[in-house]
């Protein structure tokens, strides 16, 4: 379970802050790629509180995210782990700019961590992207792992609605690399890719899709969440469908660093 802070400072602040950090992030990734942006949200769910639950390709795609997201005009907030909200230079800026804080050793009792993240989302003032997977999928053919029910139980417990945003071609910006950093040797594979990727121009594809019914699932009864979670999932694989419809099977670019020790329980063609 975890526990989630808003920077009582952020309302304030964060407009500047972070709008001039994803205006940056718009030029790196033109630079490396080219977007490609389907679907959008609504005019009745914009400036409400909204879930937004992505599917993780790469070590790239939240640069990816950001932009798509500046694209149709929306301002997105990240649930983000203590240790990068704490990070020297980029930490202070994260936290001013009203992204939400995971912390999962803090509250004293679960139902008062999952109260408090509820009331958190609840109460965000532009839409939280939540990578439900909760790392970088191990499938051969990438796509979405099983993942785990917290952002489906979190929307339940707030009532917000679910947009599921489908990515994909971020992986062929960087390498996936290593999963701990150990010294400079590590960051070379990111490092290579990572400069080569302005001369390839991968195309990077990002759908947002219609809110996820969630109308038959009732919150309070056993198994609610795992129920809304397989909606999201399967809502976010069918509409990865389209955007990689000529490289079903596995992607055309291969990472040797990424591990495929999992398979997806989602893809259904």
């Amino acid at each position: 379970m975890f526990a989630l802070h808003q920077d009582e400072n952020s309302a304030r602040r964060a407009p500047a802050i972070w709008r001039t950090m994803l205006n940056i992030d718009r030029g790196l990734v033109n630079l490396v790629g080219k977007l490609t942006v389907t679907g959008g949200v609504s005019a009745e769910l914009r400036r409400k509180p909204l879930l937004m639950t992505a599917n993780h390709i790469g070590v790239f795609d939240a640069f990816v995210l950001m932009a798509a997201c500046k694209r149709i005009g929306i301002n997105p907030r990240f649930m983000l782990a203590g240790g990068i909200l704490d990070a020297p230079v980029i930490g202070p800026a994260l936290r001013v700019s009203g992204h939400l804080r995971v912390d999962r050793k803090e509250a004293s009792t679960a139902i008062g961590q999952f109260a408090e993240a509820a009331e958190a989302l609840r109460t965000t003032r532009d839409p939280l992207i939540v990578y439900p997977e909760g790392r970088i999928s191990h499938d051969p053919g990438l796509w979405p792992e099983r993942g785990k029910t917290g952002a489906a139980r979190l929307a339940l417990a707030a009532g917000v609605p679910v947009i599921p945003i489908s990515q994909w071609g971020a992986h062929e910006a960087v390498y996936w690399g290593t999963e701990t950093v150990n010294g400079p040797a590590d960051l070379l594979p990111l490092a290579k890719s990572g400069l080569s990727a302005p001369m390839r121009r991968p195309r990077f594809k990002v759908h947002f899709g219609d809110p996820v019914d969630l109308s038959d699932v009732e919150p309070e009864r056993p198994g609610a969440g795992v129920r809304a979670h397989a909606k999201i999932m399967q809502a976010i694989t069918d509409s990865m469908v389209p955007l990689r419809r000529d490289e079903l099977d596995k992607p055309r670019f291969h990472d040797p660093t990424r591990p495929t020790d999992t398979v997806s329980p989602w893809k259904k063609h």
